[in-house]
């Protein structure tokens, strides 16, 4: 069980565990002002907890391909404060029918293409594109998406230029942030929120460094956790 300030979330019937890459995500996706949220594959459910702790208005809808995700995702769901706001739904994004469009999709996908791909199935499922691509993921948010609603994603950095050029003319970057693990170190993680609008915007771009080199976090990791570790 991994606990948060506010929360806890457990993670054994999940393939891919709970990581920095999620906790980042969840912190950074400018959820401010959302009345409807979804997050593609949701795994445990982290993303969507934190999106509802942060956002005392938004409904959530979080959704995983795999059965033991998504239960897993329910029970950690039904243990927090904002239950009543998130529902867990088991199934394929690309066939998801609701009425609604939603006004912010967040999602860390799975991201690693073209590496060998695990053994284990339901981890090969979460780390690889491979029943939910780059592509997929697009034409997710230009089906589901409000005009003007966001895109949020958390990608390797050295995968972000393929996947801004899959959005190209249909979603446009709005905001991306480099993260660097170490102080010195180059960056290993992007966070990047595309807007679904018709015309270019000017992004603003950053870097996070999440460590000093002694080990220490830096301020600008703890500030942008701060609301969610114990020990911050």
């Amino acid at each position: 069980m991994f606990r948060f300030k506010h929360f806890t979330i457990e993670d054994e019937h999940t393939a891919m565990k709970i990581g920095t890459d999620g906790v980042l995500l969840g912190a950074w996706a400018d959820v401010d002002g959302n009345s409807d949220i979804l997050d593609v594959g949701t795994g445990s459910g982290l993303i969507a907890i934190m999106a509802a702790q942060r956002n005392a208005q938004a409904d959530i809808v979080a959704i995983d391909i795999v059965e033991d995700a998504a239960a897993q995702a329910r029970a950690n769901v039904e243990r927090c404060a904002w239950s009543r706001r998130i529902e867990v739904l088991c199934g394929d994004v690309n066939e998801l029918n609701v009425e609604r469009k939603f006004d912010h999709i967040v999602s860390n996908p799975p991201f690693f293409t073209e590496t060998l791909q695990s053994p284990d199935e339901a981890r090969r499922t979460a780390r690889h594109a491979t029943t939910l691509t780059y592509q997929d993921i697009v034409a997710v948010a230009e089906r589901l998406l409000m005009p003007g609603g966001k895109l949020s994603v958390v990608l390797p950095y050295d995968a972000a230029m393929a996947f801004r050029g899959v959005a190209f003319e249909h979603l446009w970057l709005r905001r991306q942030m480099d993260v660097v693990t170490v102080e010195g170190g180059v960056p290993k993680r992007t966070l990047m929120e595309f807007q679904l609008c018709d015309r270019p915007l000017m992004p603003r771009c950053d870097t996070l460094v999440i460590q000093h080199r002694d080990g220490s976090y830096t301020e600008q990791y703890r500030t942008l956790t701060q609301d969610f570790y114990l020990n911050f």
